[in-house]
């Protein structure tokens, strides 16, 4: 299913959960209005996310920050991670960006931070399993 807002779209006021999440389509879409609100509220944030990494949002998806005198890591990790399609929702909101998901197909992002992909699918069975940023 292609699902598709424009940012110029003013944002739903709505009070009911059916109203936010009785479908797939409606989650998104509520997904991605809370990263516009979102990106108001902690542009530092915002501004990562507009740089294209991949930020902790309440999704599964992103990369924690390193932890204060972690030392970097001499490899680049090879591992793939699966995100949800309500994680790559929440992040073009948080960037100020339409919603555009197709959840018929994957998507791969590269953080350039943490030079690690992730796969945003609607397969439960791969981001059910797959590795967390634990870091």
């Amino acid at each position: 299913m292609k699902i598709y807002r424009s940012i110029t779209e003013p944002v739903r006021r709505t009070a009911s959960w059916e109203d936010c999440w009785a479908d797939l389509e409606l989650g998104l879409i509520t997904s991605w209005e809370r990263g516009r609100a979102k990106s108001e509220e902690t542009p530092d944030l915002a501004s990562r996310a507009n740089n294209n990494e991949l930020v902790m949002l309440p999704w599964k998806g992103g990369f924690n920050l390193p932890k204060q005198g972690a030392k970097p890591k001499n490899t680049v990790s090879t591992a793939i991670k699966y995100g949800v399609f309500n994680y790559l929702a929440m992040w073009q909101g948080l960037r100020g960006e339409d919603l555009n998901i197709n959840t018929e197909e994957e998507l791969s992002i590269t953080c350039p931070r943490e030079k690690r992909t992730v796969i945003f699918t609607s397969s439960y069975a791969k981001y059910a399993n797959s590795i967390e940023a634990e870091d």
